[in-house]
């Protein structure tokens, strides 16, 4: 049989107390005595009651949830980010609702009405292309949308990004003070503002020194796709250094080089990634990559999201936190460098 339900009334006659003591316990923000938060806890431990978050969210029309749009977690850069946003939006005492996306933006509209359905207070998108149609109904509804490492050009939208191009134009300085002249890049999915921009940063530093890209291929962001552009690439004039997009790809491309292939990192190829995801570290890869600073990348998305939902931050904010190169031991280093 189905036990009956208790309610905050049982709560607060057994615990001496109002019923609006007892909401404001179980209120996030509200103010209770600590005396008063013992009695309530006590009697509700008692009596086995649980406050309804739902019913209170549609009482008060504040859900206290986020939406958080993904495409795919296969990158490590992402579930590490999605534990940090998590634990950011909790602090400020809100709950994170994850949906899972395809890159483009027709799938994600399909998504993010959903997500409307279940009255959040705000949305975080992330490395998702997202329509003009789909920006302006969730802003005629009142809800905030932050990109997280991913812009998006002529919307109007609050994005947070490490600085792409910057960051792709220290990689092609790198691999030419180490003194390479056949530079190759594998590319990741070219829809991505990330891999855009990494591109555009990498190939401008190549031209600034009167050289352009040896060899190209695509990896779309896989890393079978990425071998397969490694063997492509290899096939043909072989380049003596590679930039690749982002390290969830870069593993795949050093592994089929080395097992594949049979050339030695760095010394017969020097190979330059983009995240600086924990496996970098690892000494089967021992990965010279650019690093994304993803604390501070989601402090900023915290921040600009929490001012919109307050209303303290109408306008749109585009930020690009700086990105440094960290030196290991897969590229050849410049004599003298000094990271």
């Amino acid at each position: 049989m189905l036990k009956e339900k208790v309610t905050s009334q049982q709560v607060a006659q057994l615990a001496g107390v109002s019923q609006s003591a007892v909401s404001r316990v179980y209120t996030s923000g509200a103010s209770a005595s600590k005396k008063t938060i013992l009695k309530v806890h006590k009697a509700a431990a008692a009596l086995g009651y649980r406050p309804n978050v739902l019913a209170r969210a549609m009482v008060s029309g504040k859900s206290r949830i986020i939406g958080l749009v993904v495409a795919y977690l296969e990158n490590q850069f992402y579930p590490d980010a999605i534990e940090k946003l998590s634990t950011q939006l909790q602090e400020k005492g809100y709950h994170v609702l994850i949906f899972m996306a395809s890159k483009t933006a027709g799938n994600i509209d399909s998504v993010v009405e959903e997500i409307l359905d279940y009255q959040v207070e705000g949305i975080i998108v992330a490395s998702v292309a997202l329509s003009s149609q789909l920006a302006k109904r969730c802003h005629l509804a009142g809800v905030p949308i932050v990109l997280f490492n991913r812009s998006q050009d002529g919307e109007g939208l609050s994005c947070v990004t490490s600085d792409n191009f910057s960051g792709g134009a220290k990689a092609a300085r790198f691999l030419l003070a180490a003194g390479h002249e056949k530079i190759g890049y594998i590319a990741g999915w070219e829809g991505a503002s990330t891999q855009r921009d990494r591109e555009f940063g990498f190939t401008a530093a190549l031209q600034q020194a009167g050289m352009g890209l040896y060899a190209r291929e695509v990896g779309n962001f896989s890393m079978e796709k990425a071998s397969e552009a490694t063997r492509r690439m290899f096939a043909k004039n072989k380049p003596d250094a590679v930039f690749v997009a982002n390290d969830h790809m870069a593993f795949a491309v050093m592994d089929t080089l080395r097992f594949e292939l049979g050339l030695r990192i760095p010394e017969d190829i020097s190979v330059i990634s983009y995240d600086d995801v924990p496996a970098a570290a690892w000494p089967a890869y021992n990965l010279t990559t650019v690093r994304q600073r993803a604390e501070q990348m989601v402090q900023e998305t915290v921040r600009i999201l929490m001012e919109q939902i307050h209303g303290n931050g109408l306008q749109s904010q585009q930020i690009s936190i700086g990105s440094p190169i960290i030196v290991r031991g897969s590229a050849r280093i410049p004599e003298g460098w000094i990271s």
